[in-house]
């Protein structure tokens, strides 16, 4: 009877130092250092040609994990990845290396000042020459795209799936007309009609620098739609990235209305497409997001191995205001 408790403790120390072990060397594997002789905090920046010349973009690498690799692509189009920075509260631990990736004319990478780059088939070829560059591939590969940074994920998988291991689209709708004529028939009419006729008065002028037209979006729309929080008590990651929103960028693709779309986008539509995407697929919505939640619940439907994350008390940056559903929705996913 001595020898067989023995033998248990025996194997219990075992099993537990082995454990203790391979918890260990996970660990020094996502902490590893790169290959190359200065550390600069895995920041890569990447030449990138295009048919006005080779341009720079940044990038930067948190954690090492050569199963899930998540490419995170910025909304706007314009804002930077600033605003994904409460992701590294939730994924490190996890285990889940993130990247963070200024598209051109973005945060931290060059900005030609030239309208003609502003554009989605360009910004396609943009994410493959990161992609090869960062040497991913469909045994690592997960991309996050976030409201515009949707429209590309989904362009980018229409394409190029086969290097790909899995796709999240979070907040973003696949059809531009569609998303125009939800906020003309559902979210406009949540307004206050005088508001709404005072926005309509500015936007008709096309007086959109005028100080008035955000004294009403704020309050009215963005606190309700884009961030549930006052506005004053935003995160600061979310305000640096917007200070230095690109309004070229932004204005061309996506018009300077913030009610539906009206730029370069306005006649995007991949609805029927979907079907084409083979690699599991995860869409996010919310419930008080400037996308329809219905529509994006479609999506995963639409997709050949889809599932939807419903954010019931979030908006269109609900990794902030409701990141408990989000995470706790993201990360089972990353690892399955």
């Amino acid at each position: 009877m001595k020898t067989f408790a023995k033998l248990i403790l025996v194997f219990t120390i075992t099993f537990f130092v082995s454990c203790q072990k391979g918890t260990t060397d996970s660990q020094s594997v996502y902490f590893e250092k790169t290959t190359d002789s200065i550390q600069n905090g895995g920041v890569k920046v990447i030449p990138i040609i295009t048919s006005k010349g080779t341009f720079k973009v940044w990038t930067k690498r948190i954690g090492n994990n050569p199963k899930i690799k998540l490419l995170l692509l910025n909304g706007g189009p314009g804002a930077t990845h600033e605003y994904f920075e409460c992701f590294e509260n939730f994924l490190p631990a996890e285990g889940i290396e993130i990247i963070y990736y200024d598209q051109l004319g973005c945060g931290n990478s060059d900005n030609p000042n030239d309208v003609a780059l502003w554009d989605l088939a360009r910004y396609v070829e943009e994410v493959e020459q990161v992609r090869k560059a960062l040497n991913l591939d469909a045994s690592n590969f997960y991309m996050l795209g976030h409201s515009w940074g949707g429209i590309l994920a989904m362009e980018y998988a229409l394409k190029y799936q086969h290097n790909m291991k899995g796709l999240i689209i979070s907040n973003m709708m696949s059809s531009c007309p569609e998303y125009g004529k939800y906020a003309d028939e559902v979210l406009s009419k949540q307004m206050d009609p005088k508001v709404l006729a005072e926005l309509n008065q500015i936007e008709a002028a096309k007086d959109f620098t005028k100080p008035r037209y955000m004294e009403l979006l704020i309050p009215n729309f963005y606190e309700k739609h884009i961030l549930r929080f006052p506005a004053k008590d935003w995160p600061e990651p979310v305000n640096r990235s917007f200070a230095k929103m690109n309004q070229s960028l932004y204005v061309s693709m996506q018009g300077p209305s913030e009610f539906g779309i009206s730029g370069k986008l306005e006649k995007w539509d991949r609805k029927a497409d979907l079907k084409n995407i083979t690699i599991p697929t995860l869409v996010i919505g919310a419930k008080y997001d400037t996308m329809d939640p219905k529509h994006m619940e479609e999506m995963s439907k639409l997709v050949q191995n889809g599932t939807y994350l419903f954010c019931p008390k979030g908006s269109h940056m609900d990794f902030y205001d409701d990141q408990k559903v989000y995470f706790e929705g993201l990360i089972p996913f990353l690892k399955k």
